[in-house]
């Protein structure tokens, strides 16, 4: 049986759910729990693992999430979600370099290097960090037997960010650490260099997060919570530059973009941030001196200024917490030394 969602979460990015298993309750359906219901149509299936995606919330019935002892009625409509498509094309394990900072029988912990696609898709069906974990994987003869080690994803950092990620090496970690993420229990801190003076020296940013319907390569905020998904995000001042502020973030939440889109909600948007605007000349100057600078520091950090430094975890077997952190790349230390110089 397919492994399902955890909680994906990508830079604290929520991904979009796929259904794979949908069935319709028979007119003269008895009351049956959904966990018996499922177990008896789902090839391969265990029940502890049917309850574990209940717990979860990957278990639907009639387009809600319900837990294992839900009572199926006739007529409902009974469905289990994914993150990905439920046919998708091989992972080919290639030899690409990986930073492993931890690594265990259980667990797997990556610094990504900025521009390093996470799982292949979208054009990227080769060179990413899946395709690297196989490699890794296959070498130690840890490879899963279906040749897909991104059943053991949790989150996700975008192309452009880099810094730490954990993958589960086996369902039982996965399932551990997925409800981490999902009952946000997880340490994450990022670190980001944005756009202006943040004049509050720290400060708490709630807002509804979905897709903008003007631009669907876009998140944006819906301020009065009736559409998308609720986020928070909590920020802390670390260094000032005048034109621009390094910050560090702290997710309570984690959904598709949601430090860059939050941040440029209150009117800071990402250093370099192509996607957002960020890339543009937002703040300073209209001297040709600063204009070569600013371009300079677009050419020293080419991508969205954002690292996750620290992730936080409890380990699925020992019990014991795991906290590690990485440190700002290089791209992004030379950027902020060429701001400190200027400033």
């Amino acid at each position: 049986m397919e492994d399902w969602k955890d909680e994906i979460e990508d830079d604290s990015e929520e991904q979009e759910l796929y259904e794979h298993f949908r069935f319709v309750a028979d007119k003269g359906q008895t009351l049956l729990r959904v966990d018996k219901f499922l177990v008896d149509r789902i090839t391969g299936a265990s029940r502890n693992r049917i309850q574990q995606a209940a717990d979860a919330g990957y278990i639907w019935a009639n387009g809600l999430p319900v837990k294992d002892n839900y009572k199926v009625k006739p007529l409902d409509v009974i469905t289990m979600v994914m993150d990905r498509p439920r046919h998708e094309f091989e992972i080919i394990p290639e030899n690409i370099p990986l930073n492993i900072v931890y690594e265990d029988d259980d667990v797997l912990v990556v610094d990504k290097p900025p521009g390093l696609v996470v799982h292949p898709g979208h054009g990227n069906y080769t060179g990413t960090l899946v395709n690297a974990i196989a490699w890794h994987l296959q070498q130690k003869g840890e490879l899963p037997p279906d040749n897909d080690p991104r059943l053991g994803l949790v989150h996700r950092i975008d192309k452009d960010t880099s810094g730490l990620l954990v993958i589960a090496k086996n369902p039982d970690a996965k399932t551990h650490l997925g409800l981490q993420f999902f009952n946000k229990t997880t340490k994450r801190q990022y670190i980001a260099l944005v756009w202006g003076n943040v004049k509050a020296d720290e400060g708490r940013i709630e807002g509804n997060l979905g897709r903008n319907p003007r631009d669907k390569m876009q998140m944006m905020v819906f301020p009065d919570g009736d559409t998308g998904k609720p986020a928070v995000t909590h920020y802390r001042v670390l260094e000032r530059f005048g034109y621009v502020t390094l910050i560090e973030c702290r997710l309570e939440t984690g959904r598709t973009h949601q430090i860059r889109v939050h941040m440029k909600y209150i009117g800071h948007t990402l250093f370099n941030d192509a996607r957002y605007g960020g890339n543009e000349m937002l703040k300073g100057t209209h001297h040709t001196k600063y204009k070569q600078f600013i371009q300079n520091c677009f050419d020293i950090c080419p991508r969205q200024v954002l690292h996750a430094q620290t992730l936080g975890f409890v380990h699925p077997r020992t019990g014991e917490e795991i906290f590690l952190e990485s440190p700002v790349p290089e791209d992004m230390t030379n950027l902020i030394k060429k701001w400190r110089k200027y400033e």
